[in-house]
């Protein structure tokens, strides 16, 4: 090839690069392209980009846009992810970008993937303006290490935190969260559950510049998960959730075909969908997260009765409180009675999302349409703030038998008792339009979303009978045990029963 041919050659190949590269400061998808040429193609991938590209764009519009991005596990989000924190920071250097996970690892490997992009010549050729300084603490001032990247002379920067540990001094305009959960046990943990809800509201959110918006990206694992709570307090959020296996014809694909066959194959995910249980595989893989029944209550055993008995021994209402109205946790009050033959009935169930001073007024009304015959009990929080809100409701209580328990122990403990009371068939139910709502909470419990019914119904029956001196439920139970024994046929000498 002569010098002119060779010289026309390569001003072409120059034109062409230089068009990638004025693509890929436009283009999310373009962008990807050329800084991780090896990543596996499809459909879903480009779905995403484009998904994320368009958050972007409301982003520069003020619109603090919020978009929930739910997959299966291992379909490549976090790297996506990764690159597109990358690709916005080329665009705007003065973007303070807080991205959480739930462990420090996966934070300090979401930086170092940052400062090899950032660091390398396609970076540097597609966003000249956008630099790190070399490697150490600082460089010129400028933060490297990683926990933190700042972009040298623009303010932005890029910070990794763990999901449920202190965010403190920075404000950022992008929150990307992802993952913020370990695994299963964390998700099934409502303690958890709650950490990382207040994680997010008291120190995430509140980092929020005027103009912020919040990436959330996440395999789904609970029906109460964080992706759900954002949901129920933000109606203008934008959900995107991509099933393993299709549950219907869409335009991408049709019906039982795999999300991703270029890197997770139709077989392998039935493998792992015939490994799973149910509720796992919808949880995780579908991104419909269903409710595991528990296996602690057989609510079948509860006879349903029209009429209450005249041998009556004692009734108790026992209170779960709460505190938020329109929405949190509920606070329920369980009516239940003891009979003379050591039979159980739960008579009535009230339930309901109410502020503190609404709470204590429905309280009293029960109490007083109750009677003075029925002893009410109050379940105490831990903390001097419990104590003090359990003295109020028995100060308003006067004139009835009041008082409050400073309970220990899970609500599963506690509820063990009354799980064996129910199993054994001596737990009735007055018909009521309750009915259903309590049921399917035993039902689930402990797994379900809510457990204010089962445990105050729970406290109501330990008063009733874990009280009683000779003939309460332990004494019950014991007795019942020792004439099973008692009528089981003996062995002898190692033979064979007589």
């Amino acid at each position: 090839m002569s010098e002119v041919s060779m010289a026309l050659a390569n001003g072409r190949f120059d034109v062409r690069r230089r068009a990638k590269v004025m693509r890929a400061r436009e283009s999310f998808r373009a962008y990807r392209r050329l800084i991780s040429p090896t990543l596996k193609d499809g459909w879903f991938r480009r779905e995403v980009e484009e998904a994320v590209e368009r958050w972007w764009n409301r982003y520069k519009a003020g619109e603090r846009p919020v978009l929930l991005l739910t997959t299966p596990p291992q379909h490549g989000k976090s790297i996506l992810i990764i690159d597109f924190i990358s690709w916005i920071a080329g665009q705007d250097p003065s973007l303070r970008t807080i991205f959480g996970s739930y462990s420090d690892r996966l934070g300090v490997r979401a930086n170092l993937r940052l400062q090899r992009i950032f660091d390398s010549e396609r970076f540097r050729e597609i966003f000249p303006e956008t630099r790190i300084g070399g490697g150490g603490e600082s460089v010129a001032g400028h933060q490297r290490n990683r926990e933190i990247i700042e972009y040298i002379d623009k303010g932005g920067f890029f910070r990794n935190v763990t999901a449920g540990g202190s965010i403190t001094g920075d404000s950022l305009d992008v929150g990307i969260i992802d993952d913020p959960v370990k695994g299963r046990e964390e998700a099934n943990s409502e303690t958890m559950r709650e950490k990382i809800w207040e994680w997010y509201t008291d120190d995430f959110s509140t980092r929020f510049s005027d103009r912020a918006g919040l990436l959330l990206i996440m395999t789904r694992w609970h029906i109460d998960d964080i992706a759900a709570r954002i949901l129920e307090h933000d109606t203008a959020a934008t959900v995107l959730n991509f099933e393993a296996i299709a549950e219907r014809d869409d335009h991408h694909r049709a019906k039982d075909e795999p999300l991703f066959p270029e890197l997770k194959s139709l077989e392998f995910l039935i493998r792992k969908k015939r490994l799973m249980r149910l509720a796992s595989w919808r949880s995780l893989y579908q991104g419909t997260p269903i409710i595991d029944e528990g296996n602690m209550f057989r609510p079948d055993s509860i006879k349903v009765i029209d009429v209450l008995p005249k041998d009556i021994r004692q009734v108790v209402r026992y209170w779960d409180k709460a505190g938020t109205e329109d929405g949190g946790a509920y606070t329920a009050g369980a009516k239940l009675l003891l009979t003379e033959d050591d039979r159980v009935i739960i008579v009535d169930l009230m339930r309901d999302q109410l502020s503190a001073g609404r709470r204590e007024q429905l309280i009293k009304q029960t109490a007083e349409l109750d009677g003075v015959a029925v002893h009410v009990w109050v379940e105490q929080e831990p903390g001097s703030g419990g104590k003090e809100s359990a003295e109020n409701t028995i100060k308003n209580l006067i004139g009835f038998v009041a008082k409050a328990e400073n309970v220990t122990g899970s609500k599963v403990v506690r509820a063990e008792p009354f799980a064996a009371y129910v199993e054994a068939g001596n737990v009735s139910m007055l018909r009521g339009a309750w009915n259903k709502d309590f049921l399917d909470e035993m039902r689930l419990f402990p797994n379900g979303k809510y457990k204010d019914q089962v445990d105050a119904a729970s406290g109501a029956f330990n008063k009733l009978t874990l009280g009683q001196k000779s003939t309460g439920m332990l004494d019950f139970l014991r007795s019942r045990k020792k004439a099973e024994e008692s009528e089981r046929p003996q062995e002898r000498d190692g033979g064979a029963p007589v």
